[in-house]
């Protein structure tokens, strides 16, 4: 059955082509992200189907909004999401590993986010593309924060989305870089579930850091006032 395209208030995004479809956390992340220091460039770390680039295209005048994706048909697909744009002219997809990205940029970047693939199990599926979008072997968070940290201009902001198990782990492995993170936000599914993930934004200066709570649902398909507040922009449906 063919995969429908996901229809924003201002974009469509096509994801036939692509491992991972979107979701709450891509969409998340891009509605959450800290955008009030107005940045002028912008970078996507593993762009999918580029909605992340899409929403920073929508919320921000950034005049230069980059992403990376090594897969090949998440890569076109991506390059065709971002034509087919209002904002095609600000956006641009690089078709590389995160890791040969950082020896050949020289660029900085004002705003860095990633929704960064973090299945650390050893056990993989026989779908490749899918494996590479999900596990971190394809990146990992050592990785990740080491490029973020020779990416990032000084007074910049690197926002990210994982699971909360990861969060003590991700944050020291960020203070390495010298990276501190100054906003965080646990996300439950319900008012009764575990905290499942964690919004972290970083930057190079070291501060206490605000920590807040967000529940997605207050009921089944009963979206609470806040999430609704953070996405309306974003769902047609709110």
């Amino acid at each position: 059955m063919a995969q429908k395209p996901f229809q924003f208030k201002q974009f469509t995004v096509q994801q036939d082509r692509c491992a991972m479809k979107i979701g709450t956390d891509g969409v998340l992340l891009g509605a959450w992200t800290p955008t009030e220091s107005n940045p002028f460039s912008v970078l996507d770390i593993g762009a999918g189907t580029g909605v992340l680039s899409l929403m920073m295209a929508q919320r921000t005048n950034a005049e230069l909004i980059d992403a990376i994706e090594v897969d090949d048909e998440a890569y076109e697909q991506c390059v065709e999401n971002f034509e087919a744009s209002p904002w095609g002219d600000r956006l641009f997809c690089y078709h590389a590993g995160f890791d040969e990205f950082v020896d050949e940029i020289d660029d900085q970047y004002e705003l860095i986010l990633s929704n960064p693939p973090f299945y650390a199990e050893d056990y993989t599926t026989n779908n490749k593309q899918r494996d590479l979008a999900r596990f971190n072997f394809s990146l990992p968070f050592e990785e990740l924060v080491a490029g973020v940290g020779k990416l990032l201009t000084p007074n910049g902001i690197f926002s990210v989305i994982l699971p909360s198990k990861e969060e003590e782990n991700f944050i020291a492995l960020a203070k390495e870089a010298k990276l501190f993170p100054f906003k965080i936000t646990h996300v439950k599914g319900n008012p009764t579930s575990e905290v499942k993930r964690v919004l972290i934004a970083f930057s190079f200066q070291e501060k206490t850091a605000s920590i807040s709570e967000l529940i997605i649902e207050k009921e089944r398909h009963q979206y609470t006032d806040a999430y609704k507040e953070i996405t309306k922009d974003f769902y047609l449906n709110f």
